[in-house]
């Protein structure tokens, strides 16, 4: 049996059935928490201390090192980026016109 192959959009949400602009905002939010927990690792913070750092509970840095993104909105991500001092931007890129 053949496995059967296809090109990603590049955006794993859309890939998964998302409508685009949900999948625009689950992308966004997932590069920003894996930015986090990448930070959270590399400061080498326990849960208990990036949660204080960050001014949020314990529980509420679990559910962002699980991955929980329904739980999540843009805006609480960039302020807790910026709670560990990270400047974050927003980059856009125009499509070719769809008629």
């Amino acid at each position: 049996m053949a496995i059967r192959m296809q090109r990603s959009s590049g955006n794993v949400f859309t890939d998964a059935g998302f409508p685009k602009e949900e999948a625009a905002h689950l992308l966004i939010r997932a590069d920003l928490m894996i930015q986090l927990k990448a930070l959270i690792e590399e400061r080498g913070l326990t849960q208990k201390s990036a949660a204080e750092a960050l001014g949020v509970t314990q529980p509420r840095i679990s559910d962002l090192v699980r991955g929980r993104i329904d739980l999540f909105s843009i805006d609480t991500l960039v302020e807790m980026l910026t709670h560990l001092g990270v400047a974050v931007t927003l980059k856009t890129k125009r499509r070719a016109r769809v008629a």
